[in-house]
């Protein structure tokens, strides 16, 4: 079986991204698709994989249907940089305009491909939700929400210097958010905006950039810091971009804004 693919990434968050409009990957072969060809050593090497697939019918319309899978195979509803990259992939190839409307996990989400990246409306947030995590006798301030997928946020004092996978691999199967886990995200104050670094779920180790992450952590210090919209966040792989508004004390309207680049295209192959 041979499949062309492109390999995307949005700000550092790596991709594999293939059409699967035909059904060449097969819904019985999607997690094992995903743990090969997301092997650093032995496949493509990338942080998920994305796949384009038909949309079901809609009330105004579906461009496509999104697929996301982790590089352990797990499936996610949302990944938010993924979105961005499979946006402009789907524009590249013809499979839906310059703005788009196309299906997640998380529901239906809209997209505008921009020179140089793309702007996508993120999921309806949860609130973010102050919490005390016990983790070995010390207790860690941070911040639970939803932008899709689960995430906490922990405000430090040294960025560069955080244990992130120790820290990160210890929250993110913390009791405190079972049974599906949480992503991690560690922030700091930049000028403006804010400097993050995250461990991802399913990837299980730190990524270089995370948009529904960088989307949780921008609200978190808009409700922190009292920082406005947009608010610039600095990712190891690149700057983003949140936007949001307020309605009735609630955050609404969040997109994520950020570069998006084609690393190489090439097939895959396997049996």
């Amino acid at each position: 079986m041979k499949l062309a693919f492109w390999k995307m990434n949005g700000a550092g968050n790596d991709f594999v991204v293939a059409d699967n409009r035909g059904g060449a990957v097969a819904e019985k072969r999607l997690a094992g698709f995903a743990e090969k060809f997301c092997h650093r050593r032995t496949g493509v090497g990338a942080d998920g994989v994305l796949l384009v697939e038909k949309a079901p019918a809609a009330p105004g319309g579906l461009d496509f249907r999104m697929r996301y899978l982790n590089a352990d195979g797990s499936e996610a509803s949302m990944c938010g940089n993924g979105a961005r990259c499979i946006a402009s992939y789907a524009h590249a190839i013809g499979a839906a305009p310059a703005k788009m409307r196309f299906l997640t996990g998380a529901g239906p989400v809209g997209a505008e491909v921009t020179p140089g990246g793309a702007i996508i409306d993120m999921p309806e947030p949860t609130e973010p939700e102050p919490r005390y995590v016990d983790l070995a006798g010390r207790a860690v301030e941070l911040w639970f929400l939803s932008t899709g997928v689960p995430h906490a946020v922990v405000p430090v004092g040294d960025l560069e210097n955080c244990d992130i996978v120790g820290l990160g691999r210890a929250l993110r199967r913390h009791a405190a958010f079972a049974p599906a886990g949480t992503n991690v995200n560690f922030i700091t104050r930049q000028g403006q905006g804010l400097a993050i670094r995250t461990y991802e779920r399913g990837v299980e180790d730190e990524t270089l950039a995370c948009g529904t992450g960088a989307s949780a952590a921008a609200l978190t210090a808009a409700r922190i810091w009292k920082l406005s919209s947009p608010v610039p966040v600095a990712a190891r792989g690149g700057n983003l971009r949140i936007h949001f508004a307020e309605k009735a004390g609630r955050f609404t309207g969040v997109r994520l804004e950020g570069p998006v680049q084609v690393s190489f295209r090439g097939e895959l192959e396997w049996e």
